[in-house]
């Protein structure tokens, strides 16, 4: 487990899986079908329960020029700066329980922010980054 900071904020733009996790790989593949690939962009999942404690998840694209994204209807959520805990998990497509492993052990942690997300930071096509923000 690593700590690690992000300087800024990141503006998202979100397809709502229908379900979780049935519905994770859906709403990615949706996601992607509207938005052109780059790699300078960054992808995410982000997750939380609702109310009732039923996970919400949704697949999640930088915006890397303000307004490119605003046209294709979806979501907007800004993902906050600050300080995160994180756990990598290496050639995730091979063991995806591990991601759902990493985020039992980090939800476990006494210093999350309860306002946040669980992030999933795909920063390659083998390795993401399972992270959570610490409260301020």
């Amino acid at each position: 487990m690593e700590q690690l900071t992000l300087n800024e904020d990141i503006k998202v733009f979100c397809e709502t899986a229908s379900s979780f996790p049935e519905g994770v790989k859906s709403a990615h593949e949706k996601l992607h079908s509207l938005i052109e690939f780059s790699p300078a962009r960054k992808y995410f999942g982000l997750s939380r329960p609702n109310k009732k404690g039923i996970i919400l998840y949704k697949a999640a694209a930088e915006e890397l020029k303000a307004g490119e994204l605003s046209s294709h209807g979806l979501e907007e959520i800004i993902i906050q700066k600050g300080n995160y805990q994180c756990i990598v998990v290496h050639h995730y497509m091979k063991d995806i329980p591990a991601i759902g492993m990493a985020f039992q052990e980090l939800i476990a942690l006494p210093d999350i922010d309860p306002e946040g997300y669980c992030i999933e930071w795909y920063v390659n096509d083998e390795d993401v980054h399972c992270m959570v923000r610490l409260k301020s």
